[in-house]
């Protein structure tokens, strides 16, 4: 496995790979925008967006950083792991990967805005605090970096 900058080409496995995470978490699979144009969404507005791929160059996982303009805090977004390659520290490894650009950007803290009700987002709810994120506000969590 390894974690790349996002390229065109892993458009569509990328969008596959997240609506069938949604949907193995019980959720009604929904196309979110921001996928149709990743280097629009994210890279063009000062943000980033990685991809973690594994031997067969299939896409595996996924995370974006989305800057808040004239603040020093930014939103971690799309955070993805295929269902069948969770707990093998792929989450993890595209968080550190956000978080360090985040950080190389002068940016000293990043929020995640994380979905009600928590029952549905059950994995991040617990995710999130073991990488040293608080909830600060209903259904936001924060970590100073």
């Amino acid at each position: 496995m390894k974690i790349i900058t996002f390229e065109e080409k892993y458009r569509d496995d990328l969008i596959f790979m997240i609506l069938e995470a949604k949907d193995a978490l019980g959720r009604v699979p929904g196309l979110n925008e921001d996928l149709l144009d990743i280097q629009k969404s994210y890279m063009d507005k000062g943000g980033m967006f990685w991809i973690a791929i594994d031997e067969n160059d299939r896409v595996i996982g996924s995370v974006g950083v989305r800057m808040i303009d004239n603040s020093n805090e930014c939103y971690i977004h799309r955070l993805f792991v295929k269902c069948n390659q969770k707990h093998n520290g792929i989450g993890t490894k595209l968080l550190t990967t956000a978080e360090e650009y985040v950080k190389k950007n002068g940016k000293d803290a990043t929020l995640v805005h994380l979905g009600k009700p928590k029952e549905q987002w059950f994995e991040s709810w617990k995710f999130y605090p073991k990488n040293g994120y608080v909830e600060i506000e209903d259904s936001i969590m924060r970590k100073e970096l």
